[in-house]
Order: C-alpha cells, then structure tokens, then sequence
C-alpha cells in the first residue's frame, strides 16, 4: 500500500549514495545517519578505484556495482530505479563523501512525509560568511548566488540553493519525471529540479552544514562553467516548452514514455 502524504502511515525511506572513490568517508556518512529514521541504504558505485565497495558492505550497505563509469547522472539514475523497485515511498540522496551533514536526514523526511513539500533540498547557504567558514571557493559561492538567483526568477521558485547534493523526494515525484532522459552528467541535478517545477510539484528547502575538504568530491573550475552553461540551457529548454515554442524530453511524463 503506498504512502499517503500526512497520514499516520510510517512510509518506507531508502537512502542512496551514489558513490565515487568515498573509501575514507562513507563510514561517517553512514553513521551520522540517526538509528531507526530509515528502512534501507543502497550504495551505486561508479567504478571507485578505491575499497568503497568492501566498506560499504562491511557496514549492511546494500551494494549495486556499475560495470562502467557512467557519471553522476547515470549513477542517480541507477540510485532511483532500485530505491522505486525496492518499494520506497521517500529517497533521500546522501553523498558519500561527508560533505552533507546527514545527521538531518529525519528533519528533512519529515517534510515530505507530512505532505508540505514533495521534494525538499538542502540549502548550504545560509550566509556568506558562514559558508565561507564551510569551505567553500569563493568561485564556487559567486556562481551559485547568480545562477539560483536565474532559476529562482525563471522558474517562480524562491529556494536558497539549487546546487544542492542533499535532496529528499516523495516516491510520486520520481515517477513522474522522465529522469532517465537528463544527462549522465552533473548536470542532471538541475534538469531534475526544473523538470519537478514544469509539473507541478512542490519544493522546499533547509538548512544543511556542509564540510568542504580533500576527500569531499567536487568539479574543478572548467567543469564548473560548463555545468553553469548546461544550467542555463536546462533553462531556456523549459522556457520554449513553456511557451509552446519547442517540446523536449525532459519535460515527457514518464507514464507516457511507455505508450506506444
């Protein structure tokens, strides 16, 4: 029977790790995950170089191992086909890598359990200052302000940060959108949140500590501007179809990929 949104019902909550050399993190990641707020942790590995597979199943994580490296996005999309098979009415993404505070993980849940947002990601700026105090280049902040700042007026929202790796989605949002049509790539982050405002669903956000250091995983300067471009494409792709203009895949209910 699934989850009714805001009923006394206790749904299934599936965290997923979609990892990448997270060897010497996801042990912390794992831990800080507060006892009894989750049913399952699946793990997909993308080809680590390192042990993340032994540590992960020396933990009770479950395993799911890529034959090759496919990339972020692909990774996601493996990540989301297990935790829907495995009968999730949550997903909750956590990074590996012990960036994200994951000790938040029943804070966030709780939002979407009670119905008030069908996706609820974690903000990691709160303040300048304090983000900087995070770690965080100062490249990285600049780039983040302007581009939320774009999707923020360009799609109506009014979150504190769409660059988030900290989400948590209701099992609905995940069969609606055709994520299997985004990009294999970082920027598949954004196409999925775009694609979750063109139908409809609600999205929230909160606080989330974030730690940045060598063993936390992140994109250099030159794929970070053509994240940003990719971002700003995801953009236009939404406009046009807005407007009528263009249809993309991105924006085809996934119901509908299996009509004839």
């Amino acid at each position: 029977m699934a989850h009714v949104p805001g009923s006394d019902q206790q749904p299934k909550v599936i965290v997923v790790m979609p990892a990448y050399n997270a060897e010497l993190t996801v042990e912390k990641t794992f831990r800080d995950i507060p006892e009894g707020s989750v049913d399952e942790v699946i793990l997909v590995d993308d080809c680590s170089r390192d042990r993340t597979v032994e540590v992960a199943e020396s933990l009770g994580i479950r395993v799911i191992r890529h034959e090759v490296n496919g990339g972020y996005g692909a990774n996601q999309k493996t990540c989301y086909d297990e935790a829907l098979r495995r009968g999730a009415d949550i997903v909750v993404m956590v990074h590996p890598d012990y960036q994200y505070d994951s000790r938040l993980v029943p804070f966030f849940t709780g939002f979407v359990w009670k119905g008030i947002c069908d996706a609820m990601m974690g903000a990691r700026i709160r303040s300048r200052r304090e983000t900087f105090e995070g770690g965080m280049p100062a490249y990285k902040y600049f780039a983040n302000r302007f581009l939320t700042f774009v999707e923020n007026v360009v799609l109506g929202q009014n979150l504190a940060d769409f660059h988030s790796g900290f989400r948590v989605y209701r099992r609905e949002v995940l069969e609606t959108i055709p994520y299997h049509e985004n990009s294999d790539d970082f920027v598949f982050d954004t196409q999925f949140l775009v694609q979750a405002t063109y139908f409809g669903f609600k999205i929230g956000d909160a606080p989330v500590p974030v730690r940045y250091f060598k063993e936390a995983s992140s994109i250099n300067f030159r794929r970070s501007a053509e994240y940003g471009m990719r971002t700003l494409l995801t953009l236009g792709q939404f406009l046009l179809q807005k407007l009528h203009l263009a249809r993309f895949r991105l924006f085809r209910r996934e119901a509908d990929e299996a009509k004839p």
